[in-house]
């Protein structure tokens, strides 16, 4: 029983030693002494206790302290409780100070806390990156496309990185810069001799204003010759134009067609009047001859008038070519006693 009690005793005072040198780090405070920068045991504690490894702030205390940079604790707490990199901001305030660009540490801090890299946008603000650009198709005056590739250089702006636009409104801008460029001229062979006059037009437009980078340059990496736009918007249009054409000559053909139809129901209804009025005449005739209204010996000149002049129109008929001339109503063929 005592060899029992005693091994617990002893598990228990390793596990209370390793606590008392988890909430009391005698390493880091020594390491802060030896390299002369001298942290309170007690700010150590208080940093454990508050959730903040020690670690992280002694390293990049240290590191920012042996490369001249006067930083306090507090600084570097609260910019962990706010979630951000200590060690990305405590990194690029060196490299700032090295590369002799002004920096402080709430820039550099709210840039962390944008959610950008700050050590990358101090790279980048040293040692300009280049950005390629997609293929931008532009359309010359002569109706040529050209297809145009850009190597854009650009370069952080540290004043601006907050809040400013990032690429991809840079590629944006200038893929509207060079398709206005390739627009503005009158044939594509001068684009193609002078590429250079696509970038001086796209530098000159003040494309990185509002953004978080500042343009160093812009060069034509690769300019090559596509459709002919302007030539099949001429087939597109010479062909909507047969269309209507088309269209109009069909509907004028059926208005046509219309139209002699409605023409001849014209006609067969009057001849339909004609046929019903000639066979009234030969009942008007009887008529007459029984109301005594004309005479036989009448009835028998109009006939013979009638004869007359069918004969004349026959050989009239014959004369010109023709058929059988017309011939009127003919009576009945005695007169009614």
């Amino acid at each position: 029983m005592i060899g029992i009690g005693a091994g617990i005793i002893f598990v228990i005072a390793v596990i209370l030693f390793f606590v008392f040198l988890y909430y009391f780090p005698i390493g880091l405070w020594i390491r802060t002494v030896a390299a002369g920068v001298p942290i309170g045991i007690v700010s150590l504690i208080r940093m454990r206790l508050i959730g903040i490894p020690p670690g992280v702030v002694v390293s990049n205390l240290v590191r920012a302290r042996k490369a001249g940079l006067m930083l306090t604790i507090d600084q570097m707490q609260s910019h962990y409780l706010a979630g951000g990199n200590v060690d990305k901001v405590t990194l690029a305030m060196i490299a700032a100070q090295r590369a002799q660009i002004p920096l402080e540490w709430q820039r550099a801090a709210a840039i962390d806390l944008a959610g950008r890299d700050v050590l990358e946008a101090l790279q980048t603000s040293v040692n300009p990156k280049v950005i390629e650009t997609p293929i931008f198709q532009g359309v010359a005056q002569n109706g040529i496309q050209l297809n145009v590739k850009a190597r854009v250089t650009v370069r952080s702006n540290l004043d601006r990185y907050v809040g400013g636009a990032g690429e991809q409104t840079i590629i944006a801008r200038v893929g509207e810069g060079v398709v206005a460029a390739v627009g503005a001229a009158i044939d594509h062979k001068q684009v193609l001799e002078y590429p250079d006059r696509i970038s001086k037009t796209v530098l000159g437009k003040g494309l990185d204003a509002g953004t978080a980078f500042e343009i160093v340059s812009i060069d034509i990496a690769d300019v090559d010759v596509g459709k002919n736009i302007g030539a099949d918007l001429q087939m597109s249009q010479a062909e909507a134009d047969r269309r209507i054409a088309q269209a109009k000559a069909s509907e004028r053909q059926y208005a046509a067609m219309a139209a002699e139809q409605e023409q001849k129901a014209a006609t067969q209804a009057m001849r339909a009047k004609v046929v019903e009025a000639e066979a009234q005449v030969p009942l008007a005739l009887a008529d007459a001859l029984k109301t005594g209204n004309i005479g036989v010996m009448d009835y028998y000149r109009m006939q013979n008038i009638q004869a007359d002049t069918g004969m004349r129109g026959a050989i009239g008929g014959a004369a010109d070519g023709g058929g059988e001339a017309p011939r009127g109503p003919q009576p009945p063929s005695a007169p009614p006693k």
